[in-house]
């Protein structure tokens, strides 16, 4: 049995699965091949065992592999070992199959199938000849039968595509045997490379792979690779490399990227691959984030988007903030931004194509990769250094490949190109800058905008802060703070307050939240010393085909932050040009009419609608909420509209905008902006500030208040996205890097899909927590005078002793609605009747007596609860 299959029902999730590791590649780049290279190669790997783990049972690794150019005399002797007949052209591949008979036939003939089907020929498959001593029990228990495939070609059939002719064949095979065979695996199928990897110690790969050993094996390049799993399981199939690249480091915006992929791979077209459903879904949701990011890029190859170019679209270099770039290179980064977020975190990728090889390293270079030439054209590259004793003296260049950098040796022509050679090739491929300059907009609104911001009257602003439960603290420790100083107050270092699904007060949807750090071997970003690679770049209008390049595709407008200034939003979402037709959902529904969960349903539903006809910006709004209805939380609207237009294939042809009086701190507008959100107007957030500003408390014009108040809320962004690693606001848009604590699987299947919830709690039930987010008490009182009031208690869990008088406290609370006791809202002329204040500090002793005897036990025997179902 698979180990992972052991954690079914736990707290283990295959989502997890990240990995960090040690690389390098090794190649003469005249391409001359040569067994001497292939056991350096080998050595090298051996001199990274340290970089992977161990099991217990000191054989069984993480897995670690080698990825070769194609070494055509060795393959042509053994099939002709087996009786096996290749022509001119042929592919071959190791193939992962199941140790039981039937159903290790079964795959054979699938692949048979599929190969023919695209005009193919499977020439035969030869047994692989393997020493199974160096495997340790672990790996043992999991080992697959392997075997090797060969494939000729058509005559009709040209190299390339012939190569595309396999990966459609091999997609088909892996969709149709995946479901019923978990251990059918094609590490390669190719006419181009091969690879050999598995889960045993580097030092006796060529032990347990005998082919290596055989001086027959020549090649002129290799890629090599030592995983170290981190939160993952070992597994044959995630031994690297994969079918082009080895990967250090981890992509920890790979939940976005995996959506993102699912929702633009509708749009892909290319004349090269006919049938697109062949191949969709493109990335896989099962393996590591390597895995999808070598998914990723092998599609973009083969649909024909080139080597180069798709590699600087997944991983491209820091150019928002570089002025020193070149505008063209930059021109060029700027017009594909739009149609793919980088796969973000730290990565060091070596790879092949059988052509080239090639080393780049992510925008902030926290993998190391040192490389060198010596006089006799062998180029290495690696994570280590001395991985071969090569003479120094016999070194002609070397160095090391920096931020953003990328690194190829071209074994076609012999010529090693360098960052810059790789930037003149894609800057020329078409006019970019000249597209980006008549079809994109970067519209400026001066420093004066939101000046005249128009102002609710003190009446109607204390309602909509009792709508949105806009507490005194949140309001003086939070808003007044970054609007005089435009950076959040510094406070001590923890979190006292209760999870929310266990408070006793009512609590925003958002506190349900927690955000996630990223892996231990991948250091936060500093963003204040490293701004040069941050970005919150934002764009509008929707994505095109990624395969082709037009002046069509650089149509959109890009703004500075995803938080908008009452301008902006209000140029953003009334354009004439239909690229942007904009679009209002309001979220206000009748609770007596319809539940929350069809509330956010029908919003879901309405915004798929809006966007098959034609409308892009899509405005979600919970503002002028009327009498007797309730908005529904922006948070799951958000969420819900996200994944439901992924699901209806739309998402890339629309932009979501929240317009919302929800958010007050950086923790709101990331969660916003991690379940989909393109932008947010905090228009409550702004009425708050004018407030301030008209009182006096905040002793500044208005627009330089509101300007402060977004500058603190980029900064806080900047703060989030940098503890995550992540550089750029467009991978952290979507990516949900969030885990839900005390959601019930309902909440997550319905508005935050995909989130990691491993204990459930608070649901959309009438009577629920989340329902009461929603404040049906201030709703009743729209229209009345009212006060900020901080809601205390929320639906018991269970009947405790003190409820009734409790109930009895909370009912004459909501009557009377008194001003929130506090120097600062008495400063305002107004004061607490004393026979409230009486009344208040008998309900606070009472609240003591509660806390000491009554609702406070359940709630710990609550959480008890929780915590014996999360161990059980």
């Amino acid at each position: 049995m698979n180990r992972q299959d052991w954690l079914k029902g736990t707290l283990y999730s295959p989502d997890f699965e990240q990995d960090s590791c040690g690389f390098g590649l090794i190649a003469q780049i005249d391409d001359k091949p040569a067994h001497h290279l292939v056991q350096t190669a080998i050595s090298s790997l051996a001199c990274m065992t340290h970089r992977g783990a161990v099991a217990a049972d000191g054989l069984s690794g993480d897995g670690c592999g080698l990825l070769f150019k194609k070494p055509d005399a060795f393959l042509r002797a053994v099939a002709a070992d087996a009786g096996i007949s290749l022509a001119p052209l042929y592919a071959a591949g190791l193939v992962f199959l199941s140790r039981d008979a039937a159903a290790a036939e079964r795959a054979r003939a699938a692949i048979r199938a599929e190969l023919t089907a695209q005009g193919c020929e499977v020439a035969g498959f030869r047994a692989l000849p393997i020493d199974t001593s160096v495997c340790g029990k672990y790996a043992m228990e999991s080992l697959p039968h392997i075997e090797q495939v060969f494939v000729n070609a058509p005559a009709s059939l040209d190299e390339g595509h012939f190569e595309r002719a396999l990966y459609i064949a091999r997609r088909r095979t892996e969709k149709a045997l995946f479901p019923v065979d978990p251990v059918y695996f094609q590490p390669t199928l190719s006419s181009r490379v091969i690879s050999y990897k598995g889960l045993v110690l580097p030092e006796n790969l060529a032990t347990f792979y005998t082919d290596l050993n055989d001086p027959r094996f020549e090649s002129s390049l290799i890629v090599f690779h030592q995983r170290f799993s981190t939160n993952t399981w070992p597994q044959w199939r995630l031994a690297q490399p994969f079918r082009m690249l080895a990967h250090n480091g981890e992509i920890n915006t790979v939940a976005g990227n995996r959506n993102w992929s699912r929702a633009r791979e509708v749009k892909f077209e290319s004349d090269l691959i006919p049938n697109m459903d062949d191949i969709r879904p493109i990335v896989s949701t099962t393996g590591s984030d390597s895995m999808s990011l070598d998914n990723m890029l092998e599609a973009l190859v083969m649909g024909g988007s080139n080597l180069f170019r798709s590699l600087r679209l997944l991983v491209p270099p820091a150019w928002q903030n570089n002025d020193a770039m070149d505008p063209d290179i930059r021109a060029f980064y700027e017009y594909n931004s739009m149609h793919g977020e980088p796969w973000d975190g730290p990565a060091g990728i070596v790879l092949t194509d059988g052509r080239y090889a090639v080393c780049t390293l992510d925008r902030n270079g926290l993998r190391p990769a040192r490389w060198a030439l010596t006089e006799d054209r062998i180029l290495t590259i690696a994570s280590e250094i001395g991985v071969w004793e090569a003479d120094p003296a016999k070194v002609v260049r070397k160095g090391r490949v920096k931020p953003g950098q990328m690194i190829v040796a071209d074994l076609q022509t012999g010529e090693l190109l360098m960052s810059e050679d790789i930037d003149n090739l894609l800057k020329k491929q078409h006019p970019y800058r000249a597209w980006l300059d008549a079809h994109s907009q970067h519209p400026e609104f001066g420093d004066t905008q939101d000046a005249a911001l128009p102002q609710l009257d003190a009446k109607a602003l204390l309602v909509e802060q009792k709508l949105f439960n806009v507490s005194f603290e949140e309001r003086d420790q939070i808003i007044r703070v970054l609007a005089e100083d435009g950076n959040e107050a510094i406070g001590s270092m923890g979190d006292d307050t209760p999870m929310a699904v266990l408070s006793r007060k009512v609590r925003s949807p958002f506190d349900y939240l927690r955000q996630q750090f990223a892996q231990v071997t991948n250091p936060p970003i500093d963003p204040i010393r490293e701004a040069i690679v941050m970005s919150l770049a934002t764009c509008f209008g929707p994505e095109r085909n990624l395969f082709e390049e037009t002046a069509d595709h650089a149509h959109r407008i890009g703004i500075e932050s995803p938080i908008l200034s009452r301008d902006a939003f209000n140029a953003l979402t009334t354009l004439a040009d239909p690229a942007f037709k904009a679009t209002t959902l309001s979220l206000a529904y009748d609770p007596a009419q319809q539940s929350l969960k069809d509330a956010v349903a029908a919003v879901a539903q309405q915004a798929v609608e809006a966007v098959r006809s034609g409308h892009v910006v899509i405005v979600l709004t919970d503002r002028d909420v009327p009498k007797g209805k309730l908005p529904v939380p922006m948070l799951f609207a958000v969420g819900a509209v996200h994944h439901a237009l992924i699901d209806a294939g739309q998402r890339c042809n629309a932009n979501i905008v929240s317009e919302t009086g929800s958010v007050r701190d950086p923790h709101h507008y990331a969660c916003l902006v991690g379940y989909g959100a393109t932008a947010i107007y905090p228009w409550l957030a702004y009425q708050v500030i004018a407030e301030f500003v008209r009182s006096g408390e905040v002793k500044l014009p208005l627009d330089k208040a509101l300007a402060n108040y977004r500058n603190g809320m980029d900064k806080g962004l900047y703060k989030i996205l940098s503890k995550m690693g992540i550089s750029a606001v467009s991978s952290y848009r979507g990516a949900q890097l969030f885990e839900a604590v005390g959601l019930n699987e309902e909440v997550v299947g319905l508005a935050l899909k995909g989130t990691v919830s491993r204990i459930s709690g608070a649901n959309l039930r009438p009577q629920g927590a989340l329902q009461a987010c929603a404040q049906p008490a201030a709703s009743a009182y729209r229209g009345r005078s009212a006060q900020i009031y901080v809601r205390r208690g929320v639906p018991r869990l269970q009947p405790g002793r003190g409820a009734a008088a409790a109930e009895g406290r909370q009912a004459r609370r909501l009557r009377a609605l008194p001003p929130v006791r506090g120097n600062r809202e008495q400063a305002s002329g107004r004061h607490v009747p004393r026979s409230h204040a009486r009344q208040d500090a008998r309900d606070a002793a009472a609240d003591r007596r509660d806390r000491a005897g009554g609702e406070h036990p359940q709630a710990l025997r609550f959480g008890w609860h929780v915590a014996r179902r999360a161990l059980s």
